[in-house]
């Protein structure tokens, strides 16, 4: 398989956890996207849309990174990243798009640009309406973590899947811009153990050939 994404992008990075944590050998393609890489037409010819990741399996080409894990879950299905009964995977699925498709969209890098060009907000500016839309996420999602018997180690049980390869790179990125994150023992915890876990740390943008 080969995995065109970006060290930093966390979309890329729940792709390359949920990759690892079934055991699957993958090389990545980077596609730098402060250089406007992602847009050129090699790629586009690939990704109409420019953006990564894109999972390429065997010229089986796949975009967004929810669908690739619903594709590798469904022709990879050991170890599963989604329990068993439809009730509990639809558990699991609420949780991972609360980061996936609430969260990460208003909070990604051409939001973020948009912001400050050519809406011309400065950097504290842009760095609080980053904080506002993990806070609102993560508020949330603390409550439901919290409120359910369900959660353990993990968020959902005591093995990682879907919804942790999600909420890992969110709480990565609330690190990186600074957001007190002593509001949400859970998902502290969670965090916690995940990166104990090797296929969390190699995921990690800092061990990305890419790297910078």
């Amino acid at each position: 398989m080969i995995l065109h994404g970006y060290f930093r992008s966390s979309a890329s990075f729940r792709v390359r956890i949920a990759l690892n944590l079934k055991g699957i050998p993958f090389r990545q393609l980077t596609h730098h996207l402060r250089r406007n890489e992602q847009h050129s037409p090699d790629f586009l010819a690939i990704n109409p849309q420019g953006l990564v990741p894109l999972l390429d399996d065997g010229g089986t080409m796949i975009p967004q990174s929810l669908a690739i894990m619903d594709y590798l879950e469904e022709t990879r299905p050991e170890p599963p990243l989604l329990p068993k009964s439809p009730a509990d995977r639809a558990h699991v699925r609420a949780l991972a798009q609360i980061v996936a498709c609430d969260i990460h969209p208003l909070d990604n890098l051409r939001v973020l640009r948009y912001l400050r060009d050519p809406l011309g907000h400065d950097e504290a500016a842009v760095q609080g309406w980053y904080n506002h839309w993990i806070a609102e996420g993560f508020d949330a999602l603390e409550k439901m973590l919290a409120g359910d018997a369900r959660t353990g180690a993990f968020c959902f049980g005591e093995s990682p899947g879907l919804a942790d390869a999600c909420l890992v790179p969110q709480v990565v990125n609330a690190d990186t811009f600074k957001l007190d994150l002593a509001p949400y023992p859970v998902i502290r915890r969670i965090f916690e153990n995940c990166m104990a876990i090797d296929a969390f740390a190699a995921a990690h943008p800092s061990r990305q050939p890419d790297a910078e």
